[in-house]
């Protein structure tokens, strides 16, 4: 194989590098939550509970009506963990930790959801 040959294939090697390591860093870090900061919501109506890649959403009112958003793990991750796209319906009341966004927004990041029939749905596995 000549010079010319040697190139091309190093070039197409260093594009095929650069597409997959491109997919990794595509995904949002965590930044944007107080992680570890673990704050308690009680009296909570469920108005959406969105089950999609890559997170699902819990949609919500709390008692004054204030409107919260929480993200949350994959669908894939929590059915593992017992979750499903019927775990939350519209309309239930709800308790739930979160870890708050830092900018003071109302929502975060999910952590638990403590239904009316006193079961506890975790997202992460080391939710105490």
């Amino acid at each position: 194989m000549g010079k010319a040959g040697i190139t091309g294939l190093a070039l197409a090697a260093a594009g095929v590098v650069a597409a997959l390591s491109g997919s990794g860093a595509a995904h949002h870090s965590t930044a944007m939550f107080a992680w570890g900061d673990e704050v308690r919501l009680n009296d909570m109506t469920v108005e959406r509970w969105v089950w999609t890649n890559p997170h699902t959403f819990i949609y919500a009112r709390d008692a004054e009506g204030n409107r919260w958003a929480f993200e949350g793990m994959s669908p894939n991750h929590l059915s593992r963990e017992g979750w499903t796209r019927r775990t939350l319906a519209p309309g239930e009341k709800v308790s739930l930790t979160y870890y708050p966004l830092r900018d003071g927004r109302n929502g975060g990041f999910s952590v638990r959801v403590f239904k009316a029939d006193g079961s506890e749905m975790k997202q992460l596995p080391s939710a105490m």
